[in-house]
């Protein structure tokens, strides 16, 4: 065969590689609205802070306490909102240790109430036996703060 007789499968294929190509990806994006809360813990010598962001249904943030005369704890949390109560793992560094704990926060007006029961250790967790039980407004009670 000559080389004549390939010359139109050439300009073929050139044509072809030089054209825009249809993309086969759908973009999944959904119009969500992303927002943070900051909430803050004042008491004579014993501090704490919460930060929050809510998008859609899932709750992140991070959260640290600086209680007098206790080793601080300050970590990272993932939950979701239960009615008027956020539930979430808190996994946190403390001591020089890395630990995971159920927490609870009872909304209410602007304040977020943490929450206090009968826990038990499972899978190397600490949890709530049954969170329908928590006692709020005890224990420490964050106030909502500017986000700095």
């Amino acid at each position: 065969m000559k080389l004549h007789q390939y010359l139109p499968f050439a300009i073929i294929g050139i044509f072809s590689a030089c054209q825009p190509r249809e993309s086969k990806t759908v973009d999944h994006k959904t119009p969500s609205t992303t927002k943070q809360s900051c909430y803050a813990y004042f008491n004579n010598k014993d501090t704490a802070s919460l930060t929050i962001i809510t998008s859609g249904h899932v709750i992140t943030g991070e959260l640290s306490y600086r209680l007098f005369e206790k080793d601080g704890n300050k970590g990272t949390m993932k939950g979701e909102m239960r009615g008027d109560t956020l539930v979430a793992d808190y996994l946190f560094d403390s001591e020089g240790r890395q630990s995971t704990r159920q927490v609870a926060f009872l909304k209410k007006g602007g304040k977020l109430l943490e929450g206090y029961g009968e826990i038990t250790e499972k899978q190397g967790k600490i949890i709530f036996n049954d969170i329908s039980t928590l006692k709020f407004g005890d224990g420490i009670i964050f106030t909502e703060v500017n986000c700095q």
